[in-house]
């Protein structure tokens, strides 16, 4: 079996073994499998052999030589947080009757002296010392299965040291840490060494007897890009590429993935180690299985099934339809500004729109174009970092993910300001890595405004400094908001701006019909019937997209409920997507409300609404809304009514729960949300008999 070897690229694409031409079809895929006395199960991490010679260069055995006598077992061993090196308690000086709690440095690094022991007296080296000298890899298994010749395989996602990174060993990694990347490959169950540990920070220092191989993995590497991100902070996608068979590597997110919970790590005062014999016995933890895929038991999907895949929000397309004008745009944008190199100064992108409107997709559409370039050194290598204002709990977070995407460091944001303001002051300064141009992607860029503006400032004004090699494109669902900011950031942000407009019933069907392109699962005129009705209420391609999925999800219920033989034959009809409608539109908690409600409650939510295509931004506040509604009542020959009689009014709908509100201390700065989706409002009252003029308002 031919082995890649390593040539000094990246350290991941060297890793896939010489693969099997073999079809999908002819694999077995199993959740675990025995091989070499050791049984290796999905979710679990492993040694990787990098050369075939490795399985007899070294012992499979997990023992570790003592740093004073060289000696192995006999006795306790005290490991060192520093230089991670094994000593026998009773070789130190003085002596240890037992492990001391908390952190442990030998007289060595005490000293920051580099720990010589006699290399005549180094019989064995650990597996974590291979892995930490690049002479083995981790990986996490992802599947399993067994080749039609009956050879085991497995899928494997592998992890880094700190020293394969673009950026290297930085003084806050520790000497444990390693980093998970999105990559994939395919190799033989043979080259798998043993099992290895890979923790949480948390669950990390809880563990005390698993022994050497026991790591911890708090960042997702990306290898593209060059940049971190915690793996708490990582929303599992499924990205599929629709240009291939994409049904035949995919099945629902929300299933993808079972609890399967041992037993809890134990907790003792800190790690020790003793002599282990039996190193593939696995400890007890809590790790995450995958579960079987439909098409790996050899069952064949449906057309319903793969019409429901295709239509799902987390579906990756080959391509955008209807936006090419846009992403001509933005691509420009970009190429340009690289071009610029250090004559880039001020280079800003204001990307704006309604919801629905494709503005993320295109631009990390343009990034995965402009990522096929870089591989084919079209372009100079570049860093793209993509942040959204919804997952930050304050817009001054805005600094400490940034700083923590380019470092893999997570500071206050205090300080994180500071050196992001010491690095864009001169990037030119800055080696490897640090010193190329970055693209920032800020979506819900409304969200980090504030009373001072002082994010937003900073944010435009380091992309306008000399040797920043910045570039910031924000995305907002306002076309004004730079007209609202302060004159100084507005001046920042330049004159490039993109705007998205509603997708008309012809493109939500053209990119329907794109997404179904693979089956033949729905009707065109219930393609076109969808098309229209999200069309004239909001334009939302998401919305279009969850219409068609719930009529598939309905259709599919009914079959498994009654006629089974019909599955693969039945089309999805208006009637259907007529029944989708009715429930995702109509929604029952809605449909209450709309008959129970007063003539002024329903102007409160149409106010709500109102204030929502104004601004852009799902909450506001009570004045606002009382604003709204006053306005909304002088303009149409409405009474308003007091503010005493409003703030009933919303606390009602509180009640109901059509609403999410603060805590009424706040009285007019009480913050405000509608507990669906505005779409739901428009539709409903858009015939409102009590009130035919709101419908403009909709």
């Amino acid at each position: 079996r031919s082995v890649k070897r390593d040539l000094g690229f990246s350290p991941v694409l060297l890793r896939a073994r010489s693969r099997r031409k073999s079809r999908d079809g002819d694999r077995k895929y199993v959740s675990r499998i025995e091989w070499n006395d050791g049984v290796f199960e999905v979710g679990e991490d492993v040694y990787v052999r990098k050369l075939e010679s490795a399985e007899r260069d070294e012992s499979d055995e997990e023992v570790e030589d003592c740093r004073v006598c060289g000696k192995v077992g006999g006795e306790v061993m005290i490991e060192c947080d520093a230089c991670l090196g094994g000593f026998h308690l009773g070789c130190l000086e003085p002596p240890l009757e037992e492990v001391p709690e908390g952190d442990w440095i030998c007289f060595k690094c005490e000293k920051k002296e580099a720990v010589g022991e006699e290399p005549s007296r180094r019989r064995h080296r650990t597996a974590r010392e291979r892995l930490l000298a690049k002479e083995l890899w981790a990986a996490r298994i992802e599947r399993l299965w067994m080749e039609a010749d009956g050879s085991p395989w497995f899928s494997g996602r592998w992890y880094l040291v700190p020293e394969e990174t673009a950026s290297g060993r930085q003084p806050h990694n520790g000497s444990r840490e390693l980093f998970r990347t999105k990559h994939v490959d395919h190799n033989e169950v043979e080259s798998i060494l043993r099992h290895c540990y890979v923790f949480c920070p948390e669950d990390f220092s809880k563990a005390s007897n698993e022994g050497d191989d026991v790591f911890y993995c708090e960042y997702e590497y990306d290898m593209k890009w060059h940049t971190f991100k915690r793996i708490v902070d990582l929303v599992e996608e499924v990205h599929v590429d629709l240009e291939g068979c994409w049904f035949l590597h995919i099945t629902q997110a929300d299933h993808d993935f079972e609890e399967y919970d041992e037993s809890k790590a134990s907790n003792k005062k800190r790690r020790s180690s003793t002599p282990n014999k039996t190193p593939n016995k696995t400890p007890k933890r809590k790790v995450l299985r995958r579960k079987i895929f439909p098409e790996d038991s050899g069952k064949d999907l449906t057309e319903i099934e793969k019409a429901k895949i295709a239509l799902s929000l987390s579906t990756t397309p080959g391509s955008l339809p209807c936006r090419e004008k846009e992403c001509k745009e933005i691509e420009a944008f970009v190429t340009d500004a690289l071009k610029e190199g250090l004559e880039n100064l001020g280079k800003c992108l204001y990307i704006s729109g309604v919801p629905g409107t494709g503005k993320t997709a295109t631009v990390l559409d343009v990034m995965r174009r402009m990522e096929k370039k870089l591989s084919s050194k079209e372009i100079q290598p570049f860093r793209f970092v993509a942040m959204n204002g919804l997952r930050l709990t304050s817009p001054e977070q805005t600094y400490t993910v940034l700083h923590e995407a380019l470092t893999g460091q997570r500071l206050s944001w205090k300080r994180a300001l500071q050196l992001l303001d010491e690095r864009f002051s001169n990037c030119k300064s800055l080696g490897g890595v640090d010193s190329r141009p970055c693209i920032l992607l800020v979506d819900e860029l409304d969200l980090l405004v504030t009373r001072s503006q002082s994010v937003l400032y900073n944010l435009f004004d380091w992309p306008c400094r000399p040797n920043s090699r910045l570039m910031v494109i924000g995305i907002a669902n306002t076309i004004d908001l730079p007209e609202r900011l302060l004159p100084r950031i507005a001046s920042r942000m330049g004159l490039q701006r993109v705007s998205f407009s509603p997708y008309s019933y012809i493109q939500l069907q053209e990119i329907i019909s794109f997404r179904l392109s693979g089956t033949e699962a729905f009707e065109k005129p219930a393609v076109e019937f969808a098309s229209r009705k999200v069309a004239a209420v909001s334009g939302d391609a998401r919305r279009a997209l969850e219409l068609c999925r719930r009529a598939a999800e309905l259709v599919e219920c009914r079959q498994k409920s009654g006629n089974l033989e019909e599955s693969n034959t039945r089309l999805i009809g208006m009637a259907d997507v007529e029944a989708a409608v009715t429930e995702m539109f109509q929604a029952p908690h809605v449909q209450v409300a709309m008959r129970m409600c007063s003539k002024h409650a329903k102007i409160f939510l149409v106010a709500m609404v109102y204030e929502y295509h104004r601004t852009g931004m799902v909450e506001t506040t009570f004045e606002q809304v009382s604003r709204a509604h006053s306005l909304l009542c002088s303009n149409n020959g409405e009474q308003p009514p007091d503010k005493d009689v409003l703030l009933s009014i919303g606390c009602k709908l509180g009640e109901c729960r059509l609403l999410l509100c603060e805590t009424g201390s706040r009285h007019r700065l009480q913050k405000l949300q509608l507990n669906f989706p505005s779409d739901d409002v428009s539709f409903a009252l858009r015939e409102c008999l009590d009130l035919p003029w709101i419908a403009k308002y909709l």
